[in-house]
This record gives C-alpha cells, structure tokens and sequence, in this order.
C-alpha cells in the first residue's frame, strides 16, 4: 500500500499470471514509475545540456587528437 492507500503495483507478484497478467502487470509498473519522475526545471535542462556538450567536445577533441597522433605516427613509420 502506498501513503494515498492504493496499491503498489511495483510489489505485485507474477507467480501464477499468464502472458496477459503478467503483461498488464508490466503495464501497471511502469505507469506507477512513470508517476513518480520528476521533471527538471528549466535551469536544470540547461545545465544538463552544457554538461552533455562539454562532455561530447572533450571527448570529440581526445578522439581527435589521438587519431591526428596515431596517423603522424604511421606516416612516420611507414613513409608517404
């Protein structure tokens, strides 16, 4: 039982369901996490996005780097 009195479905047993049970079982779970996500404010979002483009340019500017590194490395291994 949740605090409002309802039933958690996330504590539902599966034991002894059939595929359409258990289906609806599934259906049920997520909507009960579904309602328990909370939605980032809109200065979290852009804080989420600066993190996630500085971490893709950090990682875009190391695979660069390497890849210019390894290819002078061949050329002077091997010649032109």
């Amino acid at each position: 039982m949740t605090d409002s009195g309802e039933r958690d479905p996330r504590h539902e047993e599966r034991e002894g369901l059939n595929i359409f049970g258990r289906s609806a079982l599934f259906v049920r779970q997520v909507i009960s996490e579904l309602r328990r996500v909370v939605t980032p404010t809109r200065e979290e979002l852009v804080n989420y996005i600066w993190v996630v483009l500085g971490f893709v340019a950090v990682m875009m500017t190391l695979t660069f780097a390497l890849d210019f590194g390894f290819s002078s490395l061949t050329q002077w291994v091997f010649g032109e």
